[in-house]
């Protein structure tokens, strides 16, 4: 299996995940798609590498941008069979993918979403605001897609890679211009009715850097795409 991970400005998360990503299935391999950083994350992830040769890893420089982006980039680059996104931020600890991969091996989902809106957060793990609209999301993606989504931007996700290239074959439909590639993924399960499981996490404040995320700017940009999902979904 892949575990592929957007780092931008994550140095002093690096360590954390070479030591803390689990072994599952017959092995697990990593790629980092490092993007754009303005601290040392590539040279970084490059010392870590060295530390550790037993570990199966592949570094990539993201020549776009956006998480989204990212992403794509390392799941066209990954040699497993089974795809999973770890946040660089770790706000959603390494430990929890053993619960994701069992959750798709034992059938409980063929696209396991995680939720951070079930479970009690840390004081500082997600502002007021970006609490409100990931709940609106969540409410307007259930209704869409017709399944449960009760959280629509938490970053870790598995699908196999066979269900990744249907959804990724057909991305256009619903109109490519997803910054973080979650609603991308999620439209496309919904589409080929994949069995989306909400799996809930326990959401972490951030021990190192500052977040990505445009609160304003990307919100109405990820309303505009529910919008062309209305189109595309509800008033066909």
């Amino acid at each position: 299996m892949s575990v592929i991970v957007p780092a931008r400005n994550e140095a002093g998360n690096i360590r954390r995940i070479f030591e803390e990503v689990p072994t599952l299935g017959a092995g697990t391999e990593l790629i980092f798609v490092e993007g754009h950083s303005r601290d040392d994350t590539y040279e970084t992830i490059e010392k870590e590498m060295a530390r550790w040769p037993s570990r199966s890893v592949k570094l990539f420089r993201q020549t776009g941008k956006g998480k989204g982006d990212a992403v794509r980039l390392g799941f066209n680059e990954a040699s497993g069979e089974l795809l999973m996104i770890l946040d660089a931020d770790l706000t959603v600890p390494p430990e929890d993918l053993v619960r994701f991969y069992e959750a798709w091996r034992s059938g409980k989902g063929e696209f396991v979403n995680g939720v951070r809106l079930v479970y009690p957060m840390q004081d500082h793990a997600m502002r007021f605001f970006n609490l409100l609209g990931n709940k609106f999301f969540s409410i307007a993606f259930t209704w869409l897609l017709g399944q449960s989504v009760k959280d629509t931007l938490c970053g870790t996700k598995v699908l196999s890679k066979r269900h990744y290239e249907m959804i990724a074959a057909n991305r256009s439909y619903f109109g490519d211009f997803d910054p973080f590639g979650d609603f991308d993924l999620l439209f496309g399960a919904a589409k080929y009715n994949l069995k989306i499981a909400d799996l809930p996490v326990r959401y972490r404040e951030r021990t190192y850097g500052t977040t990505n995320i445009q609160r304003w700017t990307h919100g109405w940009l990820l309303l505009r795409m529910v919008v062309q999902a209305m189109r595309r979904v509800k008033f066909v």
